[in-house]
């Protein structure tokens, strides 16, 4: 009797909101299958697109990492789904939507198990397993390229890059688009910074009338009159990068020079622009004929540099500057003294050329070239944006696969022979696993069944046949056939997919369908001030704002 007795001792603020046991939990997986609906149809190549308004800006993609990012998502557990997509995006660059679906589909079985009181760390050590049984199988399928000579492997890389634009709004111009594609990532160097690989948007024209610059090119900067009398084509130019401002300073506005006489003054005078003519001949006795500049060129140093035949551009972008001297092997200079030739960089031509409405400036035929530059063109700027999601995609892809030459067949078809693999195996083995297993398998088919429905097809009758198939020896490779509403073998027809892609996707699917079933009670904190007592607005917990008694303020009059 003396426990029942015992007060109740409060160590949260008063105004806390805690929810907490088996509906709290069921509450957060109901939750992320509401945000997987959102994005469920825009799955494979017949997917739809989002429309997501905000802030006065609307985005068009049925990319699943930029559609999860721009969800205003305001419950805790769902956030996770964003978490997934955004790492599954930082890291392969495909298979965002796909991650997100199949984490859905994976707290969606496990709530029949929570519902039945099986405890949420028994079901997540089972969908670990299960987790690791998928990628073990995964790598032992894979097929490997590896030993592939260069053509050969140009022509995997041209396969992987259709495939993951077959979902995106370039998918029509997957033929044109991905040997781009591949060609740009092939100008890196082996650390494959994608930095290096310049976007440049053009409104205007055709999404053919896209090209690739083995190079640098970007959009015409700022310039001062003087610019139209330099040269417009060079051909083999000395090129300098400087991090250097070219022009005169006005004094600043709390600067105190006190002079004596006029001749005082004059000296002044002449010494700023002394300054600005050593730095001037310096460049010219350096042999340059293109000088750039992260910081202004002003007036004078145009006028100087048209009339000495050099071309000259300022406030070049950090970016851009970068990838000069990548490509053409120019040191970034922060002074114009002891300039020697070895600070120089190279190219066969620079040129300067109309693109769209624009001016761009062309750096082609780098000797060093680890760079390059794909200038996009497309109808308006919503579609040009969209094509630039699906090229980071693309390239994101190419470079994984480049780097790990293993690749396994899409459309479905190692979803289900993975499935398959993982029914035969929960057979052997008893309890509670069993079931567990049994159900990441079903969920895996939530790929080829979503595929089927955004297609427009009897996904039921699909998957009958794609079951079947991979029953029968050398049938691992079917996969889902929208184009003549069948299935057909994936890896024949060159629907290819990096096994990176995969197996982070399982990875990371499968940690976030564990950290949501690991969460048995959410706990809100109240706002500052209390603000949950009275509600927003309401300081002191009073209704219409009054002043919580003692000795404070009292209302503005």
């Amino acid at each position: 009797m003396s426990n029942m007795l015992q007060p109740t001792i409060l160590l949260l603020q008063e105004g806390t909101d805690t929810s907490q046991g088996k509906p709290q939990l069921i509450s957060n997986i109901n939750a992320c299958c509401v945000i997987v609906d959102t994005i469920r149809t825009t799955l494979g190549p017949r997917g739809m697109d989002k429309l997501v308004f905000g802030d006065g800006k609307a985005t068009i993609s049925n990319d699943g990492a930029t559609i999860m990012r721009l969800l205003d998502i305001v419950h805790p557990a769902a956030k996770t789904l964003v978490d997934i997509a955004m790492s599954q995006d930082a890291e392969v660059g495909d298979g965002t939507t796909s991650v997100v679906v199949l984490s859905g589909e994976v707290l969606k079985q496990s709530k029949a198990f929570v519902e039945d009181g099986i405890h949420p760390k028994i079901i997540a050590r089972g969908l670990r397993r299960a987790c690791d049984l998928a990628k073990a199988k995964i790598r032992e399928l894979a097929v490997n390229t590896g030993e592939k000579d260069e053509a050969e492997m140009r022509q995997l890389l041209v396969r992987c890059a259709a495939t993951a634009m077959n979902s995106k709004l370039i998918g029509s111009h997957k033929d044109f688009f991905a040997p781009i594609v591949v060609d740009a990532v092939m100008k890196l160097d082996l650390d494959q910074d994608i930095n290096l690989i310049g976007v440049k948007k053009v409104p205007g024209g055709s999404m053919e009338d896209s090209v690739l610059v083995e190079g640098v090119a970007f959009k015409k900067t700022f310039s001062y009159a003087g610019f139209e009398q330099q040269p417009k084509k060079l051909l083999n130019p000395k090129i300098m990068a400087l991090n250097l401002e070219l022009e005169l300073k006005a004094e600043k506005d709390n600067a105190e020079v006190r002079l004596e006489t006029a001749e005082d003054y004059k000296k002044i005078v002449d010494a700023e622009w002394s300054i600005i003519y050593e730095k001037l001949e310096n460049i010219v006795k350096s042999g340059a004929t293109v000088v750039l500049s992260r910081l202004a060129i002003g007036d004078l140093a145009t006028q100087y540099f048209a009339d000495r035949n050099i071309f000259c551009a300022g406030r070049v972008t950090d970016e851009d500057l970068k990838r000069v001297a990548k490509a053409t092997g120019a040191a970034v200079q922060t002074t114009v003294n002891d300039l020697g030739a070895d600070i120089l960089g190279t190219c066969a031509v620079f040129e300067e050329k109309q693109v769209g409405g624009d001016r761009f400036n062309f750096f082609s035929g780098c000797t060093k070239a680890t760079t390059a530059t794909i200038i996009l063109r497309g109808g308006g700027e919503q579609f040009i944006a969209e094509m630039d999601r699906s090229i980071h995609d693309a390239i994101m892809v190419v470079r994984r696969a480049r780097k790990h030459s293993s690749i396994v067949a899409g459309g479905g078809a190692i979803e289900i022979e993975v499935s398959k693999y993982l029914r035969e195996y929960s057979r052997t083995i008893q309890g509670k696993q069993q079931l567990i297993i049994n159900a990441f398998a079903k969920a895996l088919e939530v790929i080829p069944h979503q595929i089927c429905d955004n297609a427009g097809l009897d996904a039921t009758t699909i998957l009958n046949k794609l079951r079947q198939r991979h029953s029968k020896e050398g049938g691992q490779w079917f996969g889902v056939d929208i184009i003549n509403d069948d299935v057909c073998d994936t890896m024949e027809n060159f629907l290819w997919e990096p096994v990176v892609v995969k197996l982070n996707c399982f990875e990371a699917a499968t940690e976030a369908a564990c950290l949501i079933l690991s969460i048995d009670e959410t706990v809100k904190n109240p706002g500052k001030g209390g603000e949950p007592q009275g509600g927003p607005g309401m300081p002191g917990g009073m209704p219409g704002g009054m002043p919580g008694g003692g000795r404070g303020r009292g209302m503005m009059r």
